[in-house]
């Protein structure tokens, strides 16, 4: 498996397996970021969203849908994407970083945690879902 470093990116597929992207930690950054490169496009999250889905996703106990959607459009209540910009969340509200960008927390981060032997995913063409592994 990759180091999950800029020059050596996990290299993931979304649930659908429609896109191609990379993902690396830059704790470096404040505050400390994923950064996910989605063809010529950029977004970033908090680098924390990876322990704090995953211990979410734990409380769940079962399937949660992604619901993943833009910034600028609503996000289907009870998703991994309102999750990641609910005001309760531990950040506080938003885990995308970058303006206008900090949508699509439902479609990229739940395949790293399944790279990352935290969660499964479904993967259909539409309408997936997430649910946590139990820590090993």
């Amino acid at each position: 498996m990759a180091a999950g470093t800029r020059t050596d990116p996990w290299r993931l597929v979304t649930a659908p397996g429609s896109s191609e992207y990379t993902m690396y930690r830059d704790p470096g950054t404040d505050p400390p970021a994923l950064v996910c490169q989605v063809g010529s496009t950029t977004l970033r999250y908090h680098l924390r969203a990876v322990e704090d889905l995953h211990a979410w996703l734990l409380e769940q106990g079962d399937w949660v849908p992604l619901g993943a959607a833009d910034e600028n459009k609503p996000a289907p209540d009870g998703s991994v994407e309102s999750w990641g910009r609910d005001p309760a969340n531990p950040a506080g509200g938003w885990y995308g970083l970058r303006h206008g960008y900090r949508g699509r927390f439902g479609m990229y981060l739940p395949p790293l945690l399944e790279a990352l032997g935290l969660a499964e995913l479904t993967h259909e063409k539409r309408n997936n879902k997430v649910r946590a592994l139990p820590p090993s």
